[in-house]
């Protein structure tokens, strides 16, 4: 290692050491108690002496949480005016220059005003632990942008603020906070969670109990899958006879399917706690003289996502998907192959499926494994 590389090394472990504690707590849906349970949390830590401030809490309207932040300190937020409206931010230059010890940030997947510092509050976090600032923060599962397609499924609803699961993987704790369905049900009706108008509306949409049972079972795993990684992360395990799994989402430049297939990847791979590779190879046809502008967005967006949940983009220049498949396979010691399913198409079909089988056969011989994903 030369002289510069060693001096960055020994830089990266003072800004380590340097860099601030965080704390998550998850969520299955709204109304669990997250933002009670830091607010109490808060009080326990300012008791014992410890410099606490609320950088930003989200009581939506809750008697029992608002009742919380009696005695606390708490940084003022921002007033900005944007398009007529005064809206409320997290200040976040505030909170660099006050420098608590811990400070509460709630609403973790929140979407900042245009011309705020960073686009998100996660971003705002990251800086927070960054200045070695500890944060505690919350948010519900619905928001992790992996389980995105699952969310979608259980509830019908596409939810627009997510973050990357690569801010979970930087938590040093990760919490879950759990009711039963019955008991959230109870809270709902007793207008614990939502104003007396919206109770009804939220019973026969996201508050279904059987999309409540779907989404504490996916909070559990989330949480108990986090808990797994940091046992893995922390203590040396005999690896010697494990297999090492490298997964490989192969992506085009088509709009919806391909994001579907890097999501679930980077599930497969965190549940290995391993890495994933998003592979887009561009045939002639869609050189940059050739692609339509919307594919080319639809390609930046997929790289961005991929880069966000921890992925590695590989891009190659082919004529041939398969051949270049196989190729990066090797070079990268890929153990398994994400993709969608081919789209075969009358006549070509007679000269696909010959190459299809090539392609499979080709993988078997390299202990390859194939998922065709949904």
């Amino acid at each position: 290692m030369n002289d510069k590389k060693n001096a960055q090394y020994f830089l990266d472990l003072i800004k380590k050491s340097r860099r601030g504690k965080f704390k998550i707590y998850i969520g299955m849906i709204a109304g669990v108690g997250k933002s009670y349970r830091m607010l109490l949390e808060a009080h326990d830590l300012l008791k014992s002496g410890v410099d606490v401030q609320i950088g930003y809490i989200e009581t939506h309207g809750r008697a029992e949480t608002e009742a919380l932040i009696a005695g606390l300190p708490v940084v003022p937020r921002k007033k900005i005016f944007y398009k007529g409206k005064e809206i409320e931010e997290m200040d976040l230059q505030s909170i660099l220059l006050i420098h608590p010890e811990i400070v509460i940030v709630d609403e973790l997947a929140h979407t900042n005003v245009e011309g705020s510092t960073n686009e998100k509050r996660w971003q705002d976090v990251i800086t927070l632990l960054d200045a070695g600032i500890n944060v505690i923060s919350a948010v519900n599962i619905q928001h992790i942008e992996s389980l995105n397609e699952e969310i979608h499924e259980i509830s019908g609803i596409e939810v627009k603020e997510r973050i990357p699961d690569s801010v979970l993987e930087q938590a040093d704790e990760v919490v879950n906070i759990d009711l039963t369905a019955e008991e959230l049900v109870t809270r709902l009706k007793a207008g614990k969670i939502y104003r007396p108008e919206k109770i009804q509306i939220a019973l026969n949409n996201f508050f279904k109990t059987e999309n409540i049972l779907q989404l504490r079972e996916l909070a559990l795993k989330e949480v108990a899958l986090r808990v797994e990684k940091q046992v893995e992360n922390e203590f040396i395990l005999d690896t010697s006879r494990i297999r090492h799994e490298k997964f490989l989402a192969c992506i085009s430049a088509n709009e919806k399917t391909p994001r579907k297939i890097i999501r679930k990847t980077a599930r497969l791979a965190t549940h290995y706690n391993t890495k994933f590779f998003a592979l887009y190879v561009q045939t002639p046809k869609e050189s940059v003289d050739s692609i339509p502008l919307a594919n080319q967005r639809y390609l930046l967006n997929h790289f961005k996502l991929a880069t966000e949940l921890g992925g590695e983009v590989v891009q190659e220049q082919s004529t041939d998907i398969i051949e270049t498949i196989i190729k990066v396979c090797k070079e990268r010691q890929i153990t398994t192959v994400c993709m969608g399913s081919p789209a075969f198409k009358i006549p070509r079909v007679f000269f696909s499926i010959p190459r299809y089988k090539k392609f499979i056969e080709s993988l078997s011989k390299a202990n390859i494994d194939l998922i065709i994903l949904a």
